[in-house]
C-alpha cells in the first residue's frame, strides 16, 4: 500500500520540484507520515561529465538511472531534499505501507531495478483469504527472474511477470498490460497501479482491483487524522508539463493525497488506462490495456 510519483520530460533534465512546485513536493513527502515503511527513488540522469574523459576509461552510456532506497520514512531522510533537487529528465518516487506483513527490509523497498528498467507498485497481491503471491509456489513466474529484481515481496513478482512479457517479446506497454492480464486469473481484485521506465520510456498504470477504498486502509488514515485523503486513494491523475494541452514537453503522474485541482492541469486516470511517454521528446499518450 503505497504513494506513488513519476514523470518524463522532453529529454532535458529537471527536478521534482521544478515539475511539481515545493510545495506539493513537501504535501508529496509529507504522506510518509503514514506511508512510513521506507521510500526511494529512480532518476534517469545526465552526468556533468563523462566518467572517461580524464582517464582514457571505456565511454558509458550518455545516460544512467541513479536508484536510491531506504528504510526510514521520507519525511525523516535528508536525501530526500537532496533527490529532489537533483536534475533528471525522468524519475520515480515511491513511498512504502508495507502490506501482508511483508519485512521491512532493503530488498522491498522500490523501485526494484532489472535490465535496465525501474519499477514501482502500489498494491497487495492476494486471493480472497489474504494469502499473498508469495507463499503461491505454482504461479507460473521463473524464480531466476524475481531474483534478479532484488526484491521479496508480491511486487517484485509483478515486476518479475513483466519481465518475462519483455522477454516473449512485447513492447514495454504491453508486457505491463499481459502482465496484469496474467496476473487477474488468479488475483481479480487486486491493485496493479505501478511506474516503469526505461531509459526511453516512463509508463504509468491505474488498474485497481476495487475502485473503492479498502476499510483497512481508511481506518489507518483514520489513525494520523487524515481519514479524507484516504477517499480516492487508488485514483492516479496527470498533468502535462508544458500546459493542459501540451504533450509534447512531458507528462507527470501521481496518487492522490496532495493537490491535485483540475484547473491546475490535473485529469484522472480512468481504471484499466495508462499512459505512455517518451522521456527524450516528452510526447505522451493514453491507452487502455
Amino acid at each position: 500500500m503505497c504513494r506513488l510519483l513519476g514523470f518524463a520530460t522532453a529529454g532535458s533534465n529537471t527536478n521534482l520540484n521544478g515539475v511539481l512546485g515545493m510545495q506539493n513536493v513537501r504535501d508529496f513527502r509529507n504522506l510518509s507520515e503514514i506511508h512510513n515503511d521506507g521510500w526511494g527513488a529512480a532518476l534517469i540522469t545526465v552526468p556533468d561529465e563523462s566518467p572517461y574523459r580524464r582517464d582514457g576509461g571505456a565511454p558509458t552510456p550518455e545516460t544512467g538511472t541513479a536508484i536510491y532506497k531506504n528504510t526510514i520514512a521520507a519525511r525523516h531522510d535528508p536525501i530526500f531534499d537532496e533527490l529532489a533537487n537533483t536534475p533528471a529528465r525522468g524519475g520515480l518516487w515511491h513511498l512504502r505501507l508495507a502490506s501482508s506483513n511483508l519485512p521491512l527490509i532493503l530488498e522491498n523497498q522500490q523501485p526494484f531495478y532489472a535490465n535496465g528498467l525501474s519499477f514501482i507498485h502500489n498494491g497487495d497481491i492476494s486471493d480472497d483469504q489474504g494469502r499473498n503471491i508469495i507463499t503461491n509456489r505454482a504461479f507460473p513466474v521463473d524464480p531466476s527472474i524475481v531474483q534478479s529484481t532484488g526484491g521479496r515481496s508480491d511486487s517484485a513478482i509483478f515486476f518479475a511477470v513483466i519481465l518475462q512479457y519483455i522477454g516473449f517479446g512485447f513492447a514495454l506497454d504491453e508486457a505491463v498490460a499481459q502482465a496484469v492480464r496474467e496476473l487477474r486469473k488468479s488475483y481479480p481484485k487486486s491493485s496493479y497501479n505501478c511506474m516503469i521506465q526505461s531509459q526511453d520510456q516512463f509508463i504509468a498504470l491505474c488498474a485497481a482491483g476495487r475502485e473503492v477504498t479498502s476499510k483497512r486502509i481508511v481506518e489507518i488514515y483514520d489513525q494520523y487524522g487524515r481519514g479524507e485523503q484516504a477517499r480516492d486513494y487508488r485514483v492516479l491523475r496527470y498533468r502535462a508539463l508544458g500546459g493542459n494541452d501540451d504533450q509534447s514537453k512531458g507528462v507527470v503522474v501521481a496518487s492522490s493525497g496532495f493537490d491535485q485541482r483540475a484547473e491546475d492541469g490535473w485529469t484522472r486516470l480512468e481504471n484499466d488506462q495508462m499512459i505512455v511517454a517518451s522521456n527524450r521528446t516528452g510526447e505522451f499518450r493514453v491507452r487502455s490495456i
